[in-house]
């Protein structure tokens, strides 16, 4: 998440902690991806037929961290949405939290090829 500049920034002296926008740190065009794709979780859970298909071939592991994802993110969005926050800010927050899915999907595809 703060590879890609997911983070927000902070500047602290002492007590005082002020934390700021996001870092911006690491590459744009993969943070700008992962920004876009957080306004898929707008929309109800479910699966596509489409994509019903490439899921069935992947391992159950990761089919079950994939679901965890599309639920809790899903959930997530709507919560932050209905407490007011702008979209701008939720769908970042969403792009933050969709990273740490997708490096645990990484991890547990590098576990089952060793």
């Amino acid at each position: 998440m703060g590879y890609l500049g997911l983070v927000p920034g902070e500047r602290s002296t002492g007590d005082t902690v002020r934390r700021g926008a996001i870092t911006k740190a690491g590459n744009g065009r993969v943070r700008h991806m992962l920004v876009e794709s957080a306004w898929t979780y707008r929309y109800p859970l479910k699966v596509g037929t489409r994509k019903l298909y490439l899921m069935e071939q992947a391992p159950s592991k990761v089919r079950e961290i994939a679901w965890k994802a599309q639920s809790r993110l899903t959930s997530r969005y709507r919560m932050l949405a209905t407490r007011g926050k702008r979209t701008t800010v939720v769908c970042t927050a969403i792009a933050r939290e969709l990273t740490g899915f997708m490096w645990a999907v990484a991890r547990e595809a590098q576990a089952i090829k060793s």
